[in-house]
């Protein structure tokens, strides 16, 4: 069974500062102070819930922490990654329901963005912002097409890897030329991969992950909802490899690109 995190703090910081108000407002009914000592949960509740408060304001409009669990965003983002996520860089939005509330920018191609999983809104996927509403979106021969436009890769030689990082070593390593951003991408020239090409529809996005040939991505089940955004993803604050000794210090604070 999934846990809604969101919804559960959300709920957390109600259920706290309602008892800590009905116990303020019983007291004044009754126009004197309680002798003795409060009941233990409203003790509780006035103790966590500016705490709780505070964490669901950061969390829902500021900043949110994920763990990458998988390589479909390597070589940018690795197996233990723990990233920071601006949920302010495409609009305020509610949590929970994920409404936005006031709009202060688009998604831009080149963009690291997680989402809800179309498929399964409770899952959250992080890829790369490739499409954007109106585009002409094509992959072909292991390149992507925008608008006709064949997008340019460098070779960078073999990616060679650590800790969970090795199971791609082999794999070939391109810096990919999307307009105005460059980024790093993994190939298997080896292996089969999807082609083909679809038109963005307007208030959606067309996502691809940094490995090509291991991402589950549009090219599989369509573009994404702008409903469906979560935010930006910014930087790396930790990285837990048990493979590879543990904390790689090499990528705290690092930016994403």
């Amino acid at each position: 069974m999934h846990f809604d995190f969101s919804a559960g703090l959300t709920l957390a910081t109600l259920v706290t500062g309602l008892i800590a108000v009905l116990y303020y407002l019983l007291q004044l009914k009754n126009d004197k102070t309680v002798a003795g000592k409060e009941p233990l949960l409203v003790e509780y509740s006035k103790s966590f819930f500016p705490v709780l408060l505070f964490v669901l304001v950061l969390r829902s409009f500021v900043a949110e922490p994920f763990r990458i669990p998988s390589s479909s965003m390597m070589p940018t983002l690795l197996i233990g990654d723990f990233i920071l996520v601006n949920k302010f860089a495409y609009g305020i939005r509610l949590p929970v329901t994920n409404t936005k509330v006031i709009d202060i920018g688009e998604p831009e191609r080149g963009d690291v963005m997680v989402f809800r999983y179309p498929k399964d809104l409770s899952l959250d996927y992080i890829k790369r912002v490739v499409g954007l509403p109106g585009d002409k979106v094509g992959y072909y021969d292991k390149h992507v097409y925008i608008n006709g436009e064949r997008v340019t890769q460098t070779a960078l030689g073999s990616y060679e890897g650590t800790g969970q990082g090795e199971k791609m070593n082999g794999s070939q390593m391109y810096q990919e030329h999307l307009p105005v951003q460059q980024h790093n991408i993994l190939l298997m020239k080896e292996r089969p991969s999807i082609e083909g090409e679809m038109v963005v529809p307007e208030g959606h996005y067309f996502m691809m992950g940094d490995n090509r040939d291991n991402s589950n991505d549009s090219r599989y089940w369509g573009t994404v909802p702008e409903e469906n955004i979560v935010g930006k993803a910014f930087a790396i604050w930790m990285n837990w490899d048990s493979s590879n000794g543990g904390v790689a210090l090499n990528r705290l604070g690092n930016t994403i690109n």
